[in-house]
């Protein structure tokens, strides 16, 4: 039996199964098909050459919800709020961020609903919870009038400070749904449980703007499956790294908004307990994106403050950075004549020129195939013939364009170094500016284009060695069956953390017995639950907040070491701390695991035992303006404890390793390469 992981991205669709009784590991990518995510999924398992009837568990991150906010095609949504609040999700905090704040043109985005969507009753709650103006049920029935005349596909209902007090929102809910009952409704209380109005109202709103999409898709795909004999579920993995099931995406598709690269993470933290790194940076660079992320000790950072486009997205989620570069980015001319990469991508369609797709403009792709990096005799990804006179045709035209004083070779390399500059800018973002040294980590590079450009991003960072996993062209895929169900819980009680003791007991025992009885009609029993609590805590006066893990009991003689847990992380994070003002408490938060086989770390076989068994061919390849002759291997035949040399080339299905001059590496026990630079002679 297996079990598949599949991870859909935005130029291909990745898919990853594992024999659960060999530990046999099969891969495969097939081009995304976009509006058309579930065509693409049963396209990959079908060249997976695995029957479904086979298949016991699926697990699949996806990019529908971020595309359709990204695209504005999610449902239409009529909100129903507090009177007074109607505009809210219009007017936000009133602030611009850069780079917006030094563009004079700058306009602000407009919101997913209309203001004639959005609906005001009679109601109000207080800072506590407590009832100040009784919910009106004729302001009610109007406002549910004008929004189901008005065509609403989704309704959000969004009260101020009913996360403390859900009764008025469940009551505007069950109207709807009594009057509509296909009717999606999302209430902000159930969506997001905290305080800070915009981001809770945004977030809430675009869950409702996602929930009909995300219906049909899931409906789509599972009704597909089953016609081909699977019978199980399908598992959707979530921002913060855990799976949920499809009923619980389908009602909270807001977390599933950062699914796919979460999926990475995961497997970068499986296999650095396996290898025994617990520092590292993950560096996913794809098709049309790369995402970046810190992880100490096992643990990656961790945020409740995203965002997608311009609009706030308030769930728990894996911090990451990504920026507009990938292997699909195209290398462009501004009005000056400087050469810039990204962030537009040339996607699956028509792609890089090279795949000969009808695309025509230059990608970092494309640079790589003129620089040798990326060879023309293997199939990229196992069905795109590469043609590399298309490829030099429009570096070329891109020379002529810029003035022709580069050679294609010239400009091929700069493309490379501007992308690589841009993803440098990203690790530096995460790591020195929140107060981490990057030369304490290891960089543990994957995706289809990451093995290609990490070395070369470790040298401009210091980063002083790599780890590139085998499978890295499906590492994220393979990562969502290294995910445990998660369920996420939030309380927000505002105070000084001493003297809510009482309260965080009292929160913690409810969140807990709820999660438990979740994860038990989930099937995992006592021994297969995991529960982590953490605290929200700001110094008094502060508008933001910090999270901190704590143990088991939160008892006041643990609470110098919390306190000083906060003033550790505040002083990483900003530079400062202040052991003597007061600690204030904000959220309790809770992460429920239902525990899932994970499959074992397969040791690296060959019945190889000579380097030179492994040499596919020798090529020119640039590097630093000049051609050198390369050794071009083949990943998979490798010996154990092989040591590589740069200049040199690994190729594997779906990914390419380059391996600059000054860098050597080596095949570890379980067949990953890793890599640190030669001592200088």
């Amino acid at each position: 039996m297996f079990i598949v992981g599949i991870d859909v991205g935005g130029t291909f669709t990745d898919l990853t199964a594992v024999d659960s009784r060999t530990g046999r590991v099969v891969v495969t990518k097939v081009p995304s098909r976009p509006r058309h995510e579930a065509a693409a999924v049963l396209s990959g398992l079908q060249a997976l050459d695995i029957a479904s009837r086979d298949v016991r568990r699926l697990v699949h991150g996806t990019t529908v919800g971020t595309n359709a906010v990204l695209e504005r095609r999610g449902a239409r949504v009529a909100v129903v709020t507090t009177a007074g609040f109607r505009d809210l999700i219009e007017i936000g905090r009133t602030k611009r961020n850069i780079p917006a704040l030094f563009v004079p043109t700058f306009v602000r985005p407009k919101p997913v609903v209309e203001r004639r969507h959005r609906f005001e009753v009679t109601e109000r709650l207080a800072a506590d919870g407590s009832v100040l103006v009784p919910l009106d049920p004729a302001s009610v029935e109007r406002a549910l009038e004008g929004a189901l005349s008005g065509g609403a596909e989704a309704l959000a209902v969004c009260f101020l400070h009913s996360y403390l007090n859900p009764a008025h929102e469940r009551a505007v809910a069950d109207a709807a749904k009594g009057r509509h009952p296909g009717l999606p409704v999302s209430c902000s209380a159930e969506v997001v449980a905290e305080y800070r109005e915009f981001e809770r109202f945004s977030t809430t709103v675009l869950n409702a703007y996602l929930q009909p999409l995300m219906e049909s898709y899931l409906t789509g795909l599972e009704e597909r499956l089953l016609a081909t004999g699977y019978t199980h579920g399908v598992l959707t993995i979530a921002s913060s790294g855990g799976m949920m099931t499809t009923e619980t995406a389908r009602r909270l598709p807001i977390k599933t908004i950062f699914s796919g690269p979460a999926g990475g993470v995961s497997q970068a933290c499986f296999v650095g307990e396996a290898t025994g790194i617990r520092d590292l940076i993950t560096y996913d660079m794809g098709g049309t994106s790369t995402d970046v992320c810190l992880v100490r000790d096992l643990a990656p950072l961790t945020t409740s403050d995203g965002m997608v486009g311009a609009f706030p997205v308030k769930v728990p989620q894996i911090d990451m950075h990504t920026v507009g570069a990938g292997g699909g980015s195209i290398a462009w001319l501004d009005v000056d004549g400087s050469l810039q990469v990204g962030p537009r991508s040339a996607g699956a369609a028509p792609g890089p020129a090279a795949y000969g797709l009808s695309g025509t403009e230059s990608t970092v792709t494309d640079a790589n195939v003129v620089l040798g990096r990326i060879g023309a005799n293997r199939r990229l990804a196992g069905s795109i013939a590469l043609d590399p006179v298309l490829a030099r045709a429009a570096i070329a035209d891109l020379a002529e364009r810029q003035g022709g004083s580069l050679t294609v070779e010239k400009l091929a390399e700069g493309i490379v170094t501007i992308a690589v500059a841009r993803m440098t800018s990203a690790i530096r973002e995460i790591s020195i500016q929140r107060g981490h040294d990057p030369r304490d980590f290891t960089l543990v590079a994957f995706g289809g284009a990451g093995p290609m450009h990490a070395l070369a991003l470790s040298e401009g960072m210091g980063i002083p060695s790599v780890l590139v996993p085998r499978h890295p062209g499906n590492f994220s895929a393979l990562g969502l069956l290294a995910s445990d169900i998660k369920h996420d819980d939030v309380r927000t009680r505002v105070g000084p953390l001493r003297e809510r003791m009482a309260v965080l007991h009292e929160l913690f025992t409810e969140m807990e017995g709820a999660a438990r009885r979740q994860l038990e009609l989930e099937g995992f029993g006592a021994g297969q639950q995991r529960l982590l609590r953490s605290l929200d805590l700001r110094y008094r006066s502060q508008a933001f907040e910090l999270n901190v893990a704590v143990g088991d009991v939160v008892a006041p003689e643990a609470l110098d070491a919390v306190e000083a847990a906060f003033h550790r992380r505040h002083l990483e994070m900003y530079g400062h701390a202040d052991p003597a003002a007061t600690v204030e408490l904000v959220n309790a938060r809770l992460a429920a695991y239902g525990l899932v086989p994970k499959p074992s770390p397969a040791r690296h076989t060959t019945a190889v035992t000579s380097l030179d068994a492994a040499l596919v061919e020798r090529r020119t390849v640039w590097f630093e303006d000049a051609p050198r002759d390369c050794p071009v291997w083949e990943r998979e035949r490798l010996p154990a404890r092989a040591l590589l040399r740069g200049p040199a080339i690994v190729e594997e299905f779906g990914a390419t390793t380059v391996i600059p001059p000054g860098w050597r590496g080596a095949v570890d026990e379980h067949g990953n390469l890793r890599f640190d630079r030669e001592a200088p002679a």
